[in-house]
């Protein structure tokens, strides 16, 4: 039986995903800070979802976390990281600090994890890691000051471990989502377009788990338009981003 765990799980995607991976059979420790939110969550599959409550800042806690994990269910198949927020910021509101709470929760989080699941993968050779980023770190966009280097940061270190990763046996895949209808997107006051129910976005991620693809996209036509867009002169690019934003 697959053991997996699912940071960020107490809703959203992460919810979303605990609860398929949940169903088709996998036994999935769940975390999340909101701990009577993951109490629920477990309730609605008993046997198969366990509650695990972490705070992703807390390095000792988060190898902790794993310790458990293993000791109660087994050795880990499948770990994804997918804890995260979002603050919109821009030069008006410009402040180190928030920028430097997301880096802490967003990358560091992720970090914090991914040190104590990678020893033990890589001792057991086998285990398979999806790291959670967003299109928003393919480049630069209007209040995503604070937002945007943090996934920019969890890209650029996914490539850097991929082809480590291959030679120790373990699969690494990089998940980044586009507008999903979740309760963080609710909070955006703008359009978002290609804006995706949570359930269509978590059939993607299933799919992408399941292939041999480094990088998951969901909806593709969004992230598509987004790469085209960051391949432009830098004129063309933020001319292109205006338009887009009305910013």
């Amino acid at each position: 039986m697959t053991v997996a765990w699912v940071t960020g799980a107490s809703s959203g995607i992460g919810e979303a995903l605990a609860r398929r991976l949940a169903r088709g059979g996998a036994t999935v420790a769940v975390s999340a800070r909101g701990a009577a939110a993951l109490e629920t969550l477990a309730a609605a599959a008993p046997g198969s979802l366990m509650p695990v409550p972490l705070d992703v800042v807390d390095p000792a806690a988060c190898a902790a976390a794993v310790a458990r994990i293993e000791a109660e269910l087994g050795a880990i198949d499948l770990a994804v990281f997918n804890a995260g927020t979002h603050q919109p910021m821009s030069a008006a509101d410009f402040s180190a600090a928030t920028l430097r709470r997301l880096m802490e929760i967003n990358l560091f989080g992720v970090a914090h994890c991914l040190e104590p699941v990678l020893a033990r993968m890589a001792s057991r050779r086998r285990g398979h890691i999806a790291v959670v980023a967003s299109v928003a770190g393919y480049g630069g966009l209007p209040t995503a000051v604070a937002y945007g280097p943090t996934k920019a940061a969890l890209i650029n270190m996914a490539e850097s471990l991929r082809l480590d990763c291959e030679r120790l046996g373990i699969k690494l895949q990089l998940v980044d989502p586009g507008f999903v209808k979740t309760p963080l997107t609710d909070r955006n006051e703008f359009p978002m377009p290609f804006l995706m129910p949570v359930e269509d976005a978590v059939d993607a991620f299933v799919a992408g788990l399941a292939s041999d693809r480094f990088e998951i996209v969901f909806p593709r036509r969004f992230a598509l338009l987004l790469k085209l867009l960051n391949m432009l002169p830098y004129g063309a690019y933020f001319a292109a981003v205006r338009r887009m934003t009305g910013k």
